[in-house]
């Protein structure tokens, strides 16, 4: 059976880390930056951690 090819889509907005977990980074953040508070552009960058069935359809996509 021949493997998928990896999702590029996926490939540019989550990140598999060193232990396995997928991280993301959130929406709103790409432009439109000057109208944001400088408290809200501070909560819209953290990244975060997904958890169960979006992770696993993730890594799929990503082919891990």
């Amino acid at each position: 059976m021949p493997k998928m090819k990896t999702n590029s889509a996926a490939s540019k907005r989550v990140k598999i880390t060193g232990t396995g977990k997928v991280k993301h980074v959130g929406s709103a953040m790409r432009h439109n930056l000057e109208h944001k508070s400088a408290r809200k552009r501070r909560m819209l960058s953290a990244d975060d951690v997904l958890r169960g069935g979006n992770a696993l359809k993730l890594k799929q996509l990503l082919g891990k």
